[in-house]
């Protein structure tokens, strides 16, 4: 018998942590081109990333932690790249995954492709093409 969906037909909403809300807001919309739907100072900063709510929240004190904690489905990970990198976004490089690629996007076995970039307090952030 199948459970009854408890969250299935729920939005799924997104939280980052950041420690200056200036700062945080120059990237996720200045740069990442998220739009700001409310500033809730000094709370949160509301974005609509496509549809997902993103909480961006102040923190005293963060770290960062060693895996990816947003990520975005893009249709050509190659121009987006570029177009980040254009707007001074540095990809991330891992050793024996894509240092060999020279945007820096690794090929997953599945033959998915996969981009990591760091927000500025460094949460670990990727793009990715199915």
């Amino acid at each position: 018998m199948a459970q009854e969906s408890i969250l299935g037909t729920s939005k799924l909403m997104a939280f980052a942590a950041v420690t200056d809300m200036v700062r945080a807001r120059a990237f996720y919309e200045g740069v990442l081109g998220l739009t700001l739907v409310e500033d809730e100072k000094p709370f949160a900063l509301v974005f609509d990333a496509n549809g997902t709510m993103l909480r961006v929240t102040p923190v005293g004190e963060h770290h960062a932690l060693p895996h990816t904690v947003l990520g975005w489905a893009v249709e050509s990970i190659e121009d987006t790249v570029q177009r980040l990198v254009a707007a001074g976004v540095v990809f991330q490089r891992y050793a024996g995954m894509n240092d060999g690629n020279a945007l820096g996007i690794w090929t997953s076995p599945s033959g998915a492709q996969v981009a990591w970039f760091k927000d500025p307090d460094e949460n670990l952030l990727s793009l990715t093409q199915f």
